[in-house]
């Protein structure tokens, strides 16, 4: 539950949560990747990594505590030049598109296309994916010039994996015509039902990777992480995560942060169990959105590397 955007809506076409979740299974205490996240949350404390990021100026303070409060560093920027110098010191850079301005339908495509052409690694938060035509232009642009992690909810994952054209054999929840089904920055899908579009998107996101890796991170009721190989489902964190602004944008902003210091998978599950353990913490003392946001800025410090690896991860069949 690591989205304020996690709505969902049923579909006849798509597998229940409940039919999904049945086949999963609780990943080994001495699994590999377990041992990958608990090295990466270390590696942030000590190294205090710079993911600079080019985000939502309504929850851009949000963003920048969260990565502090992971141990990470933060730069904000909107200038092309500016991140692309940048880049040559960050570990990583985060791109979210929720609240546009004129100029960022040219910047940001310049942007991605600096990142790759360096073989910078980066995140993507296409935040309303599908609704208006100048956020669909700089997604569909985005394509050319892809992402090492896609993060979003299940109607954005859905979306963007319609707009690059790469759905075939994966619309689990179309409308009749076909078309997605945006609904401002809330989600009309649930997770299961951007199973398939999540590990189709990753597929090809590592298939245009310097590396060969990349990974999708699907935000919800239960998350789903997946490399295109591997789909792994993180059940945990707390509702109040829905009644504060920036919940999904400042977990692009940590996953980036994490991308900073390990390989895409690693990095995405572990910034979503850092924010589910947290979140679940937060909410035991919190008597509300407001303190509840205080205390888990407090919690996302306070959690150890440890209790990261030993958070609910399970591996799906």
């Amino acid at each position: 539950m690591s989205d304020s955007t996690s709505s969902a809506a049923s579909s006849s076409t798509a597998s229940s949560p409940t039919t999904q979740l049945a086949s999963a299974k609780p990943l080994e205490a001495d699994h590999p990747i377990r041992k990958a996240i608990e090295q990466a949350a270390r590696q942030v404390r000590r190294q205090t990594p710079l993911a600079q990021s080019f985000t939502n100026f309504v929850t851009i303070n949000l963003v920048a505590n969260a990565q502090l409060a992971v141990g990470g560093t933060a730069a904000m920027s909107y200038l092309p030049d500016d991140i692309a110098d940048v880049s040559a010191i960050a570990g990583a850079t985060y791109i979210n598109v929720g609240t546009l301005l004129p100029f960022f339908a040219e910047a940001l495509p310049q942007i991605a296309k600096d990142l790759n052409a360096s073989a910078k690694p980066w995140v993507l938060d296409p935040v309303a994916a599908g609704l208006g035509n100048t956020r669909t232009s700089i997604l569909r642009s985005f394509k050319e010039n892809p992402p090492t992690i896609v993060r979003g909810n299940a109607s954005e994952i859905i979306a963007l994996t319609h707009m690059w054209d790469l759905d075939m054999g994966a619309k689990q929840a179309d409308d009749a015509d076909g078309t997605s089904r945006p609904a401002g920055v809330e989600s009309v899908d649930d997770v299961d039902q951007a199973r398939n579009a999540a590990v189709t998107l990753a597929r090809f996101l590592s298939s245009r990777s310097a590396t060969g890796t990349a990974a999708v991170a699907v935000s919800g009721a239960v998350d789903l992480v997946t490399d295109g190989a591997k789909v792994y489902r993180l059940p945990g964190g707390s509702e109040l995560m829905t009644k504060i602004t920036g919940a999904g944008c400042s977990l692009g902003g940590v996953t980036g942060t994490y991308l900073a210091v390990c390989d895409p998978i690693t990095a995405a599950i572990a910034a979503s169990v850092h924010f589910n353990c947290a979140s679940q913490t937060a909410a035991e003392t919190a008597t509300g959105p407001g303190s509840f946001q205080t205390a888990f800025l407090d919690a996302l410090w306070n959690t150890s590397a440890t209790d990261i690896a030993k958070g609910a991860i399970l591996i799906a069949e």
